[in-house]
């Protein structure tokens, strides 16, 4: 299992801090891995998951393709096959495996994709010593956020590797949190009144690239900064629960074509959904649900407190239109963010589900417990610009057909987060850690 880590943003005051940096991060995926079998690891349950083999071989790739091959004279790879063996979409490096052939790859095994992350790792730490440029420093600071991407990416597809296991095994051997005597606060909405007096709603979004390196990281799709107009409006206090999740559901909300978008309702009659991801029918438990989690399935009743996660858009925005309200913007929910202590339940919690907010007046679990569906399509800021060469295809080219989701999860890394975050999924995407926030006009 993974022990508590610092909260130690990978930014570069220097290459030997740099070199500690990229050791925690590394150790951290590792630490997850620690509880996994070989055999859990070559799991692949469904086409958007990967193997967590995979998942060590890839992030490794990342640092010797980008960093070792480019910077270290006469490198020597560990394996020359590993280049298009576990490349992912870059197509400027050449081909590469369909995704969902990843779990056919028993060879090579596990110990040599160990060996390959200690070769890398070895490989990486001397050249931070050397005092590099600042081009490998900013390469090395990326491929950390890569690597910290792919940790939660593990943990979600474990997840779903375990509860499509007819044995339903549970990740964590931790006693697992009981929330049945906890009860959410009420409901209730902050209001938020963009801009200046001189300048109603017009505020500023986004990151400022800093080729110094002297500002917290962002990806290239954080940025420019650039000002947009924001009505006054008001953000609930705290996610939906899963208690409220479920009265949409005994209110037919998956019968209900006029809360629907039309995609969706589609979608969802074509896959049969009924209730979030994880959510079985259970008619031993008095919720008439129990709900699969990383301790194993757990009654309705003892979750029923907790954030609703594991919901695509689509039944995002459903809800969102039964209750009578809406999804915030992205640019509503960095606003509030952005005025918000980043803390919150992520990975080093070991909590491994979304908690129950507590009573407080303030607006809660902006960051961590469940990424949070926003009503914006992804794509790029004004002025918006690639990185230059194949490391373009990370963000830029899936401009198309996503939707933004902000704020992380209880899997993602504490470091890897901030207000200025955009990731991004499919509308139909279930099997990550995602919730919502209601939002309504007006301040």
């Amino acid at each position: 299992m993974l022990t508590h880590q610092k909260n130690l943003a990978p930014k570069p005051s220097g290459a030997s801090d740099l070199v500690e940096r990229y050791r925690i991060v590394r150790s951290a995926t590792m630490g997850f891995c620690a509880a996994l079998t070989p055999e859990d690891m070559m799991v692949q349950s469904s086409p958007d998951a990967s193997p967590v083999k995979w998942h060590l071989a890839h992030t490794s790739w990342f640092f010797e393709t980008f960093i070792l091959a480019e910077f270290v004279a006469n490198y020597q790879p560990f394996d020359p096959n590993f280049r298009w063996l576990f490349n992912s979409y870059y197509r400027a490096l050449g081909e590469m495996p369909e995704k969902k052939l990843r779990a056919s790859f028993s060879r090579p095994p596990l110990d040599q994709i160990l060996a390959y992350r200690t070769h890398v790792d070895a490989a990486i730490c001397r050249l931070l010593e050397q005092t590099p440029e600042d081009e490998v420093q900013r390469r090395v600071v990326l491929g950390l956020h890569h690597e910290q991407q792919h940790l939660e990416l593990a943990a979600t597809d474990v997840k779903h590797a375990f509860f499509t296991n007819p044995l339903h095994p549970a990740y964590s051997s931790r006693p697992d949190p009981r929330y049945a005597d906890h009860i959410a606060p009420p409901l209730d909405w902050c209001s938020f009144t963009p801009g200046t007096p001189a300048h109603p709603g017009i505020v500023g979004i986004g990151m400022t690239p800093d080729p110094n390196m002297n500002q917290e990281f962002s990806f290239d799709n954080e940025t420019p900064r650039h000002p947009v107009y924001i009505a006054p409006f008001r953000l609930a206090s705290r996610l939906i629960t899963c208690a409220e999740y479920l009265a949409f559901i005994e209110e037919d909300g998956y019968a209900r074509p006029e809360l629907w978008l039309s995609e969706g309702w589609d979608v969802m009659r074509a896959e049969g959904w009924q209730a979030p991801l994880y959510w079985r029918r259970d008619t031993a438990t008095p919720s008439g649900w129990s709900v699969f989690t990383l301790h194993g399935f757990r009654p309705l009743g003892e979750l029923s407190e907790t954030p609703v996660c594991h919901l695509s858009f689509f039944e995002a925005d459903a809800f969102a239109r039964w209750f009578g309200h809406r999804l915030p913007t992205e640019f509503e929910w960095e606003f509030a963010a952005s005025h918000s202590p980043m803390s919150g339940n992520f990975l080093e919690s070991q909590q491994l589900h979304p908690v129950p907010a507590v009573s407080t007046s303030a607006i809660q679990q902006l960051f961590g417990d469940g990424w949070e569906w926003t009503q914006s399509p992804y794509t790029g800021y004004p002025g918006y610009a690639p990185l230059p060469g194949a490391l373009g295809e990370y963000n830029g080219k899936f401009m198309s057909s996503q939707i933004i989701l902000r704020g992380g999860s209880c899997v993602t890394p504490a470091s890897h987060i901030r207000a200025t975050y955009r990731n991004f999924f499919p509308p139909a995407t279930r099997w990550q850690f995602s919730g919502l926030r209601l939002a309504r006009d007006g301040a």
